[in-house]
């Protein structure tokens, strides 16, 4: 299957902690753009979480490879590396791999001939263009407006106001 190219995002980068607030803020820009609005935050944290641990157990010079793809179904995103060892997903500590499971519908690792790649997906089904604000009233809705308030001039004060016109 082949996903247009505006359903594709690729960077390859060099992990340090300010990249990876920068391509948290590109990658939320991304998927606001595809209208996928919901899916920011979950998928912002999972991709934190990947390039936090390629820093942490691969280290600064590691160069890696963040890929997002949206089919329109399902938005796969995946984090390769050039570190040889491959994570676990461990019971304890609730980080790691475990939040990337807690985040996605699947999710999984694969040993590459340059390092590894981990990746999660997560079902997004293509938003079906409803504004939801409608840009003027629906049918048979009449817009009302209050009309402005005009001062009077009272005896014995500067000046005063019309009590507020009612509504119709």
């Amino acid at each position: 299957m082949t996903v247009p190219l505006d359903r594709h995002y690729l960077v390859e980068l060099q992990v340090s902690a300010e990249r990876v607030s920068q391509l948290r803020r590109i990658i939320a820009a991304h998927l606001r753009h595809w209208r996928l609005e919901l899916h920011v935050r979950p998928v912002c944290r999972g991709v934190e979480e990947l390039l936090t641990n390629v820093h942490r157990h691969v280290g600064d010079d590691n160069n890696c490879v963040v890929e997002l793809r949206w089919s329109g179904r399902h938005l796969t995103v995946s984090v390769a590396d050039n570190g040889s060892g491959m994570p676990r997903l461990l019971s304890t500590g609730g980080g790691g791999l475990s939040r990337i499971m807690a985040l996605s519908d699947s999710w999984g690792t694969c040993r590459t001939d340059e390092g590894k790649v981990v990746w999660f997906t997560r079902y997004a089904k293509e938003p079906n263009g409803i504004d939801l604000v409608p840009l003027s009233p629906p049918p048979g809705v009449r817009e009302f407006r209050r009309p402005p308030v005009a001062a009077v001039d009272v005896p014995g004060s500067a000046t005063a106001r019309e009590p507020d016109a009612a509504l119709v």
